[in-house]
């Protein structure tokens, strides 16, 4: 095995400069923990096999009450993971955009090493 060298001062600064500002950190320290959640998680996995799913729908696959549902949904879309659209009385759900596919794909393949 080869033998550490430790940073010099300046490799140290320069890295530090690397870290992203406060506000990316906050942000990214948010989305993680929304994604910290079961239901949450488990609702993206039904919006990524399915790609757009109603309220009762969702309630169903994962017999749990719509209220409840409706509750982690709205979380979801503030984090910006998922958005809506109205179809006549009813609200229609799918996922925002491919990066959570990436993310979700990079993470079971993690949990799987």
């Amino acid at each position: 095995m080869a033998e550490y060298s430790y940073m010099t001062e300046e490799e140290v600064q320069g890295l530090k400069n690397e870290i992203p500002d406060e506000i990316v950190v906050d942000n990214m320290s948010e989305l993680f923990k929304v994604f910290a959640d079961r239901t949450r998680v488990k609702i993206l996995f039904l919006l990524l096999e399915r790609e757009e799913m109603c309220v009762a729908e969702i309630a169903d696959c994962m017999e749990m009450e719509q209220s409840a549902i409706s509750h982690q949904l709205r979380i979801l879309k503030q984090s910006r993971l998922v958005r809506y659209r109205r179809m006549g009385k009813g609200v229609i759900y799918s996922l925002c955009d491919d990066h959570i596919r990436t993310i979700f794909d990079q993470a079971l393949e993690h949990v799987g090493e």
